[in-house]
């Protein structure tokens, strides 16, 4: 009996592990095809990154800018990874720092959902602008500006951040479900169960900022689950 339930969690081991595929992506240049984005690798407070900034002035009632990964199809999973958003020499009225990562992105990069935060906003004095510390949008029908109209406080919410610091985040990606974790939280800081690209949309992922961001990004763990 004893021989039975080794064998049998073993199996059982097997099987989850099957299912669940985790690799660490290397953050070389040549893994990623940008989009409206200067990309280089650079050493940012004791560690190897990948620095993106935009390549011309946009902001995000246009199209999106970031850094697309070569070769990955994502639908379920986790992804984990370190990341610093910080005004550039010449910000815009209203710059954040902001900083995300895209998932689900189609080859085309038609349609993706994106997960970011505004460092600056983690500790500012304003309560409001500490609400909104986190955001979730999909591109290209789900703008912040029109979340936040017609869904007030349901797609952001706040965290402690601090700006020039690595802020670890993690997302988990179920279906129509994403939850998005920061610094190493039990609970997740933010919570999405309509992801408004549908339940099928699969995809890679981008390394995101917008306007007047100098983004560094590091410690990028994919783990899929189908």
């Amino acid at each position: 009996m004893k021989n039975f339930s080794k064998a049998f969690l073993s199996i059982l081991f097997l099987l989850t592990y099957s299912k669940a595929i985790s690799q660490s992506i290397p953050l070389k240049i040549s893994n990623f095809t940008p989009y409206g984005v200067s990309i280089k690798n650079d050493t940012f407070k004791g560690k190897e990154a990948l620095v993106l900034e935009q390549s011309k002035v946009t902001d995000s009632n246009q199209k999106y800018t970031f850094a697309r990964l070569n070769d990955l199809d994502f639908h379920n999973g986790t992804i984990e990874l370190s990341i610093t958003g910080e005004l550039n020499k010449n910000p815009i009225e209203g710059a954040r720092g902001f900083v995300g990562l895209a998932f689900r992105v189609k080859a085309d990069t038609s349609q993706y959902e994106i997960f970011y935060i505004r460092p600056t906003n983690g500790r500012a004095n304003d309560q409001v602008r500490r609400n909104h510390a986190t955001q979730y949008v999909s591109y290209p029908h789900f703008p912040w500006e029109k979340l936040r109209k017609e869904f007030p406080e349901k797609y952001e919410a706040y965290a402690d951040l601090e700006v020039g610091e690595w802020t670890k985040i993690k997302i988990v990606v179920k279906d129509e479900t994403a939850q998005l974790y920061v610094n190493g939280a039990n609970q997740p800081t933010l919570i999405v169960n309509d992801l408004k690209q549908g339940k099928d949309l699969r995809g890679s992922i981008g390394l995101w900022l917008d306007i007047s961001t100098v983004a560094h990004f590091t410690d990028l763990k994919i783990t899929k689950i189908d």
